[in-house]
């Protein structure tokens, strides 16, 4: 159903606060200020049908201006709406955690070796392993860089005092720890307490064919006052020589931490 409106100043529906002119079939572009409502006139034959028509056209003017200013609020604002009604939740507060307290240091390494075959424990000094997978007879421990230590008992006929025992092993032991050897010079060859006990150590400086050569030693001692009763310990050193060869002081810190499992 449409309806049809005579010309005459009526609410623009693009500005309600403004009159625009109607001229029976279409806006014009002629717009006013609403005039300001004057005193009431007396009713009129016409007056009844007058207010009904001003009434009607006034109603159909604001249902399409109101429609379409509802429409152009819901378009210009659509993402709002949508977000104004979609449910929000707030986020849940992160829940605390924690770092796990540092590891508390510890070293498994052991610091001493026992062997128990010939009676004493010997310490570990840093780089020192127990030589617990070598098959090499005596071999008790080594260090990376080419640093042994051997460990024997010697008893019955073949015990000697602590000196000679030394002085007879020093050459074997050079002998089995290079190949090659060209000369050696005497390093320290002095009597020594071990473990409580009389001792004596030779150290010799080998020089070989090829290679840096090294440092051998033969240290004996008792394991108890009667040299006799117990037999005498052999421990033989081999340290190579050059930068990258065991600290000549390890040899030293060995010999004085030599302990005996008797006491």
């Amino acid at each position: 159903m449409s309806r049809t409106l005579p010309p005459g100043w009526y609410p623009d529906p693009d500005a309600p606060h403004l009159e625009r002119r109607w001229d029976g079939t279409a806006w014009t572009d002629d717009r006013r200020a609403p005039e300001a409502p004057g005193p009431p006139r007396a009713a009129d034959g016409a007056s009844g049908r007058a207010k009904a028509v001003a009434l009607a056209i006034a109603g159909a003017v604001l249902v399409p201006a109101i429609v379409t200013g509802a429409y152009a609020l819901a378009r210009g604002h659509g993402d709002d709406v949508v977000a104004d009604t979609a449910p929000t939740f707030a986020a849940p507060p992160p829940t605390p955690t924690f770092a796990p307290p540092p590891p508390t240091a510890t070293s498994s390494a052991p610091t001493r070796l026992v062997d128990e075959l010939d009676g004493i424990s010997l310490p570990l000094p840093e780089g020192w392993v127990p030589a617990r997978y070598v098959t090499r007879d005596n071999l008790v421990m080594t260090r990376e860089g080419g640093g042994r230590v051997f460990a024997r008992t010697v008893s019955g006929k073949l015990a000697q005092p602590p000196d000679a025992l030394a002085e007879k092993d020093i050459p074997q032991a050079a002998d089995t720890s290079y190949d090659g050897i060209r000369g050696h010079h005497v390093v320290r060859s002095e009597r020594v307490k071990v473990a409580g006990c009389a001792g004596y150590l030779v150290r010799w400086r080998v020089r070989t064919a090829e290679g840096p050569g090294g440092y051998v030693q033969s240290l004996a001692f008792a394991r108890d006052a009667d040299e006799r009763s117990r037999g005498t310990v052999v421990v033989r050193f081999a340290f190579d020589a050059g930068p990258d060869g065991p600290p000549l002081a390890d040899m030293d810190r060995i010999t004085r931490g030599i302990r005996s499992l008797d006491r």
